[in-house]
């Protein structure tokens, strides 16, 4: 007889999550050799033969949009499939944030995936990473909500293949509040390469 006390089903959802977070991590190493590979034609086809062929197997059972992934939380996390923090998403970098005294502080790397300009990241990437991270600095002060303005100033190149240090935090100095968040390198963490500021409105979670 099957085991469906809470102990049991917390513990499969947790399987679940390792297993998600196992074949994102595969799939991203896939999408970096794809983006990053010279080989022939004839590879590439071949390859591609084989990565449809997966699919199949995938869509057996499916969500449909709006249906909460098994594997989440919805409202505290984790967001297995998110596409910046999610493990089981191999559009990811995947960026880990943590929260210190209200502010979030995120670290990433970007690999070939995400480049614009040769040997830097894309802007939208950018901007993509400083819109997560305005929004947990939102929920960490009690404020969770969706993005209603973003503004982003492009100060230097973000560079790829580097360790990078995201930071957000909430401003509240003036008559509401407007998140901050900044990106720079692990190793110049002061140094802002892409500054944004932006305004959420609050929601409540489900």
């Amino acid at each position: 007889m099957e085991d469906r006390s809470p102990q049991a089903q917390a513990a499969q959802v947790q399987r679940r999550r390792l297993a998600a977070a196992e074949l994102g991590a595969a799939l991203r190493e896939l999408a970096d050799a794809a983006v990053s590979t010279e080989a022939g034609e004839d590879v590439l086809l071949r390859v591609a033969e084989r990565a449809r062929a997966l699919v199949p197997e995938l869509n057996t059972a499916r969500r449909t949009p709006g249906e909460p992934a098994s594997v989440d939380a919805v409202r505290s996390g984790p967001y297995m499939y998110n596409p910046v923090v999610g493990p089981g998403n191999p559009m990811a970098p995947p960026m880990t944030v943590e929260v210190v005294d209200g502010v979030a502080v995120g670290t990433c790397t970007l690999g070939l995936a995400y480049e614009g300009p040769a040997r830097y990241a894309h802007g939208g990437i950018s901007a993509l990473l400083l819109d997560q991270m305005l929004g947990r600095a939102h929920a960490a002060n009690g404020r969770p909500g969706v993005t209603v303005t973003l503004s982003v100033r492009y100060r230097r190149p973000v560079p790829l293949e580097t360790p990078l240090r995201l930071t957000a935090w909430l401003d509240e100095s003036g008559d509401y509040p407007i998140g901050r968040a900044t990106i720079a390198t692990a190793a110049a963490p002061d140094t802002a390469l892409v500054s944004a500021e932006g305004r959420f409105l609050g929601v409540k979670l489900r």
